[in-house]
């Protein structure tokens, strides 16, 4: 039998807040950091540079086969061994950013080369640099064009910081368990409040991206003639 009317009480509800406030922060600073860093990545196997296309390739591809919850035990436990200790919080914003920025630059990188070739030759035959080509150019179209993919990679991301409670980071799973802790008959409607709260923030953030889907339709990027054009919004 479940407790709705204990399990909702003002105090827990507020302790739930509290973790709630701690997802989102966790959400915000991990989402920031990989997307910056998974872009950077991406264009950097897109353009193949010699050497370095290949060892990233390597570390993208090892750190994308690990679990999750394998590299937030690696940031909190084994980074103190090396002379870099970081608090719980950290630990997580930083074992999150690298997982996903790893998981986004595939999709950046994929996304670039379904690119039509010819513009990146149009480009840097007109007389744009690399950076500006990349800039101008391709990542325009590349994150219009994955935009989808990056929503479902970056809802996986919310999901995954209930992951964290394996080390004690008080967020929204983490309070949820230690209230239904104390009562076996808050657990279905601590259950059920975890699940609104996850389908709210993930439904937003799927209405947003296809907000800015439609805000910023990219046009052709070369003309008739083969010359680049500067994207415009839609």
């Amino acid at each position: 039998m479940f407790d709705l009317s204990g399990a909702l009480q003002a105090a827990n509800l507020r302790f739930l807040m509290d973790g709630l406030f701690v997802t989102l922060q966790i959400s915000f600073f991990t989402i920031i950091f990989s997307i910056i860093l998974g872009i950077i990545l991406g264009s950097l196997r897109y353009w193949r540079i010699p050497f370095l296309s290949k060892i990233l390739a390597v570390i993208i591809d090892l750190i994308r086969n690990l679990p999750l919850l394998l590299i937030i035990f690696f940031a909190y436990f084994a980074l103190p061994q090396i002379g870099w200790s970081l608090n719980v919080f950290w630990s997580t914003v930083v074992a999150m950013t690298i997982f996903e920025a790893a998981m986004i630059s595939e999709i950046i990188r994929g996304g670039l080369e379904a690119l039509a070739k010819g513009q990146t030759e149009a480009g840097l035959a007109s007389g744009l640099t690399k950076q500006q080509v990349m800039f101008d150019i391709l990542l325009p179209q590349a994150l219009h064009n994955t935009l989808p993919s990056m929503v479902s990679q970056l809802i996986a991301l919310i999901k995954d910081t209930s992951l964290a409670t394996i080390i004690n980071l008080p967020e929204l799973t983490h309070n949820a368990k230690i209230i239904y802790g104390q009562d076996t008959g808050y657990v279905l409607p601590m259950f059920a409040v975890l699940a609104l709260c996850y389908f709210t923030i993930n439904f937003a953030l799927t209405q947003f991206s296809r907000y800015l889907a439609r805000r910023s339709g990219v046009k052709t990027m070369v003309d008739g003639q083969g010359t680049p054009i500067k994207p415009q919004a839609a």
